[in-house]
């Protein structure tokens, strides 16, 4: 059994969004934070627009979904928490462990073996025993097919298409982060290693941004001994402070919001930073002059 990680950092996250509907519609919402063992909700916070009808379930994948119906006109959704995490990176603290053969996986987790709608691994099969056949199975192809994709896809910003699959990103050469986690999970998959999708928030903690952008982030776990491990191919270095909201076998289980109907997304801010303990609570306002990351020096508190 492995213990929780001493919390010695604050991060605020959240997220502003505005649906603006013309008819009749319905929204499923995935910006509550899921419970994981790197970090503790302290607060947390969602609003919504006055009148809306909504309620709450539990996903096949664990994933807390809220379900609003909209009337026409402006909808506002504002989601906010204060979070304690672990300054220490990505799997600092996972054994090292060899991939399971199909019969010794857990039964809940041969789903993400198989191919899906955005990860088509079986596409990809003979691409990925050419590329990375001869690589050790377990963490050390897991890592290989991290840096080739980090290496061989250029990110570009706001490239995004909801309608490209790892075997169409493989064939473009570029894409978002959501293009790297599902090219990275179809590559994993085809050689039996279970992997899923991840959104999240990741704040620049202990790694500059010049550009300042702060988004939701996408990214790829991979299945090895009885552990869960991060591989996030977009930047293949373990990161600091990631806050988990959502998991599953691609995009389509992991997507922020799902409409149905007459509405469209007019308004989106998402925002994650450190603060110092006790300076900020959620609903305050936005103020970036407090942030403490964004630069390589990690700011440490006592733990929690």
């Amino acid at each position: 059994m492995i213990s929780s990680p001493e919390l010695d950092i604050t991060v605020r996250a959240g997220c502003s969004l505005a649906y603006e509907v013309t008819g009749t519609a319905s929204l499923l919402l995935n910006v509550k934070l899921r419970s994981d063992r790197n970090h503790r909700v302290i607060f947390e916070s969602l609003v919504v627009g006055e009148d809306l009808e909504s309620s709450e379930f539990t996903d096949s994948h664990g994933n807390r979904v809220m379900r609003f119906n909209l009337g026409r006109g402006m909808h506002f959704i504002r989601h906010d928490a204060i979070v304690a995490l672990s300054s220490l990176p990505d799997n600092h603290d996972l054994p090292a462990s060899a991939a399971l053969a199909p019969d010794k996986l857990p039964a809940d987790v041969l789903r993400y073996v198989m191919p899906s709608r955005y990860c088509d691994s079986d596409k990809l099969t003979n691409f990925a025993w050419e590329k990375f056949g001869q690589v050790e199975h377990g963490w050390p192809r897991v890592t290989a097919i991290s840096r080739w994709i980090h290496d061989n896809l250029e990110y570009r910003y706001m490239s995004g298409r909801s309608d490209l699959s790892a075997w169409d990103i493989l064939q473009r050469g570029y894409g978002v982060c959501r293009d790297f986690a599902h090219l990275a999970i179809a590559l994993n998959r085809a050689f039996n290693v279970p992997a899923r999708y991840v959104t999240g928030h990741l704040p620049d903690i202990g790694f500059p941004d010049p550009d300042g952008h702060m988004d939701f982030h996408a990214y790829a776990e991979v299945y090895l001994g009885n552990h869960w491990f991060t591989t996030d191919a977009r930047f293949h270095v373990p990161r600091i402070g990631r806050i988990k909201l959502s998991c599953g076998q691609d995009a389509v289980d992991s997507a922020f919001s799902t409409i149905f109907g007459a509405a469209s997304l007019s308004y989106f801010q998402v925002w994650a930073y450190q603060v110092a303990r006790g300076t900020v609570g959620v609903g305050d306002p936005l103020d970036f002059s407090k942030r403490l990351d964004n630069q390589v020096t990690v700011v440490t508190e006592k733990p929690l």
